[in-house]
């Protein structure tokens, strides 16, 4: 029988993270880059796609509350995971430090946990930046045939032509009829599937490559959101009829499970919760960091301070600017910002949104084949998820292998699907990452931790309390594939991982302590 509590000792992780050579991660990354990859993953899928959507359907203009929970229930988990990652600079994020504290059965369920998460997340973004993408080709003048228009949504949606404009039912203004309406049914989102191909391609070439294009990004990024907030503050200071009709109220009253109300709130943050999967996304890239028991904790708590500001400001501005029904789309600050009739503003959130969401995809794509490649490296999955390509120093196998099922995912699936798929493997590894910190002082209080969780346990309880409050929250669905996944992780971790599996042929002494 398995030592399924079997922990991966620390003297073996400090090797690994000392290691250099060929086939090694480079590390090339600092305090900057680690800031800009976190802001890189949560500004843009939060800000352009998921505020909307949990205002239309959970929390109505009160959504920046749900951000409010939200990045309480972060900002505990995240100085969780700065303690971590400046003591464990390793690629692998919550899975390598459950493997360090919790054993290896709890490392391989965070571990296969994360993979869903990141695949669906990228999936999920690839789904708005096509979106963002059409609205601003039709903005350009380029509207797409009715035969071309089938190609940019996903399998079985009915898209109508309006105003020169393809638009989902959901988009649709108040009391619009679509009898009379052109319209087509979707058959392949060939957008959202090439856009992912484009990701896939530059991780291959390289993390520092990558991580420049990102940084740069970002920049441009931020600029824009900045402009969406000049433009859209100052129209609703001179048209203050618009927040009051649109704010009001600023609650809506319940409607049923979820839909708004003070159950609404708590709906909402579980779903925008994936918004900030970002600084999670950072502690993946910990072995390609230079320094990384100084930097990683200000990559992660930097880009999480900067962003939660930044989302509440965002989501008060675009529900004031448009009533919250209509916004259940994939671009609603678009059409948040056309409501200004600003056309150059207009234009501009367009393409940073294009560009910003990019960055997010990129993240998102080189979190999870950074899970593959630790969960090889310790034998858990096949060793072509470990390759690494000799010129780019990337795991170019599980990148591609990665990119490539990702890529179906959004041309097929609808977003709302995807992004609550996503948000139980996060809330789980915050879970696993916060009892983790806790076990640690406990075991090993005279560990060196260059950088210390203030209060434990109690920050460590409050984060994992507050997770499990928000998964409470996620709709049944979730619950339901997140299950089937977990079952089909089972049958490999019993029929592959324990007969592969580094640690499980360790000397039991080694692997039953913490040395």
């Amino acid at each position: 029988m398995a030592n399924l509590l079997a922990t991966k000792p620390f003297s073996v992780l400090k090797n690994e993270a000392g290691e250099e050579g060929e086939h090694t991660l480079t590390r090339s990354l600092g305090a900057l880059n680690l800031i800009t990859l976190g802001i890189g993953a949560i500004i843009g899928t939060g800000i352009f796609v998921l505020i909307g959507q949990a205002a239309a359907i959970n929390a109505g203009p009160a959504i920046a509350l749900s951000f409010v929970v939200a990045g309480i229930t972060c900002a505990f988990a995240g100085l969780c995971y700065a303690e971590f990652a400046s003591i464990i600079p390793i690629a692998g994020s919550a899975y390598t430090y459950g493997y360090a504290t919790l054993g290896e059965f709890v490392a391989w369920i965070i571990g296969w946990d994360l993979v869903l998460e990141y695949a669906f997340g990228a999936a999920t973004v690839a789904s708005g930046w096509s979106g963002y993408f059409m609205s601003l080709l039709q903005q350009l003048g380029f509207t797409p045939s009715p035969a071309l228009a089938r190609f940019t949504a996903i399998y079985g949606e009915t898209i109508y032509l309006v105003h020169g404009r393809w638009l989902p039912v959901t988009a649709l203004p108040p009391g619009t009829g679509t009898a009379a309406l052109p319209h087509v049914t979707g058959l392949f989102n060939v957008v959202a599937f090439l856009i992912i191909t484009i990701v896939t391609s530059i991780l291959v070439i390289g993390i520092k490559e990558s991580a420049n294009l990102n940084s740069f990004i970002v920049i441009v990024k931020l600029g824009i959101v900045g402009v969406f907030i000049v433009i859209g503050g100052l129209f609703l200071l001179h048209h203050p009829q618009f927040t009051a009709r649109n704010w009001h109220p600023f609650i809506p009253p319940n409607t049923g499970p979820e839909h708004y109300g003070i159950s609404g709130i708590a709906a909402g943050a579980a779903s925008v919760f994936f918004a900030y999967i970002g600084f999670d996304a950072v502690s993946t890239a910990a072995q390609e960091a230079k320094n990384p028991s100084r930097d990683m904790p200000i990559g992660i708590l930097g880009s999480l301070v900067v962003c939660t500001f930044l989302y509440i400001i965002v989501s008060l501005i675009l529900t004031g600017l448009v009533d919250y029904r209509t916004l259940n789309v994939a671009e609603p600050v678009a059409i948040g910002i056309d409501v200004t009739g600003v056309a150059w503003g207009s234009l501009l959130v367009k393409v940073g949104a294009v560009f910003g969401l990019f960055t997010v995809m990129l993240v998102m794509l080189l979190g999870q084949s950074r899970i593959f490649y630790s969960m090889s490296k310790d034998g858990l999955l096949p060793q072509w998820a470990s390759a690494i390509h000799p010129r780019f120093r990337t795991p170019w196998l599980s990148t591609i292998v990665v990119g490539t099922v990702v890529a179906f995912l959004p041309a097929l699936l609808p977003i709302d699907k995807l992004s609550k798929l996503v948000n139980m493997g996060t809330l789980l590894a915050f879970t696993i990452v916060s009892a983790g910190v806790w076990i640690l002082r406990i075991r090993q209080p005279d560990l060196q931790r260059p950088f210390k969780t203030p209060l434990v346990p109690l920050v460590p309880i409050l984060s994992i309390l507050s997770a499990f409050y928000l998964m409470y929250n996620l709709p049944l669905l979730t619950w339901e594939v997140v299950g089937i996944w977990l079952v089909i992780g089972f049958v490999i971790y019993f029929r592959y991982s324990v007969k592969h599996s580094k640690v499980q042929h360790m000397p039991t002494e080694r692997t039953s302590g913490y040395s």
